[in-house]
């Protein structure tokens, strides 16, 4: 049933009627939605009691944390490895990529404080379009980036002597990446298969996946595939391998240093605080994990809106997977400076203040585990 008590997305009062009108009017006020923008808001939301304003203005504060620290850190990303002559491998311009992508999303984040501060859908219909547009290019560019870089790992370590990437086919393959991102961005400008709507506080804008049609329904499950599932099993796929190509490496050195009676092969073991295939199992572990925390919310929620109970989309409940992908996309800049030694060198070198402790010779030293793994970001 309409929650208007009338017709649906009915642009006049003379269609609703006066008491419907009234009503309309009253939750356009708690809701803070423009009366000419109602057709742009889905329905669903206004079954629910509009937030306590304390709500709105946390998140905003938090975002604004959020976009300080991202810019902070991924510029600073951009900035060192691509300034920094030992950085600019083929390899490193996916964690560029990935860095600019994580950046992209934090550029829409305005719109969102905004919003916050007054109270709802303040930024209208074109700031809602340029938000999801912003949104769509960064999330799914970097969930792509996030594959090309499991996938580019995992020729490093596996196939050592011809896995090598150049940097024409590194180019060549975040061509591919910005080109499969563009046709699923620009789909719902068009609302022609879905479109791009307030949700939650109706602060935050994502793709519609509550209308009851199948475009929205048949697009939502595209959408899952396309930005959820394909990367989740090649970096699944890509990083599993790894940890087993380690392993089995491991144990063929253990095996021979104990037929020449010797404790290790390696001769800088005693250096290393853990043993390779334990490092490069967690590193794969938590590329993973951070990728699974940052869309599976989202892949979730979507899908119940299309295809399940949408009743237990709350507003809070459907704030929880933008804070995720937010909070990764801060995260990501300063696993670079904890786990990347060469990155941690640079940085020493051109900012001192920063008092980072770390040496060329211990960058050296670990340049072949740490370049084949570490290198490597989180999903966002």
């Amino acid at each position: 049933m309409d929650v208007f008590g009338g017709a649906k997305n009915c642009p006049n009062e003379t269609v609703w009627g006066p008491q419907v009108s009234f009503r309309t009017a009253e939750r356009t006020l708690i809701w803070n939605v423009p009366l000419e923008e109602l057709e742009h808001v889905p329905e669903h939301w206004f079954n629910h009691p509009a937030p306590e304003p304390i709500y709105n203005y946390v998140l905003g504060i938090v975002y604004m944390f959020y976009m300080f620290f991202s810019f902070i850190g991924n510029g600073l990303v951009i900035w060192i490895f691509s300034s920094a002559k030992s950085l600019r491998t083929p390899s490193n311009m996916f964690v560029v990529n990935l860095a600019i992508c994580d950046l992209l999303m934090m550029i829409k984040i305005p719109i969102f404080i905004y919003n916050s501060f007054n109270l709802g859908f303040a930024a209208g219909h074109v700031g809602c379009q340029i938000f999801g547009t912003i949104g769509s290019f960064s999330g799914i560019g970097a969930s792509a980036t996030n594959a090309a870089i499991a996938y580019d790992r995992y020729n490093v370590i596996a196939k050592p002597f011809d896995g090598k990437m150049s940097r024409g086919k590194a180019f060549l393959i975040i061509l591919l990446i910005w080109a499969y991102v563009t046709p699923w961005s620009i789909i719902p400008l068009l609302e022609v298969w879905s479109r791009f709507v307030p949700e939650g506080f109706l602060t935050f804008v994502f793709r519609d996946y509550l209308t009851n049609t199948d475009s929205i329904r048949y697009f939502t499950a595209t959408m899952f595939v396309i930005c959820y599932c394909i990367p989740m099993s090649m970096i699944i796929y890509y990083y599993s391998q790894i940890v087993n190509h380690v392993i089995n490496h491991e144990k063929a050195l253990r095996k021979q240093a104990k037929k020449m009676n010797v404790d290790s092969l390696r001769s800088n073991q005693a250096q290393q605080s853990m043993s390779a295939e334990v490092r490069i199992a967690k590193v794969a572990i938590t590329i993973c994990f951070l990728f699974v925390a940052a869309w599976t919310p989202y892949a979730i929620v979507a899908l119940i809106g299309a295809f399940g109970n949408q009743s237990l989309l709350t507003p809070v409940v459907t704030m929880i997977p933008a804070l995720a992908c937010k909070s990764v996309a801060c995260i990501d800049p300063y696993v670079y400076a904890i786990s990347h030694p060469r990155y941690r060198v640079e940085l020493a070198k051109r900012l001192p203040w920063l008092r980072i402790k770390e040496t060329s010779a211990a960058s050296e030293t670990q340049s072949t585990v740490t370049e084949s793994t570490v290198t490597a970001p989180p999903a966002e």
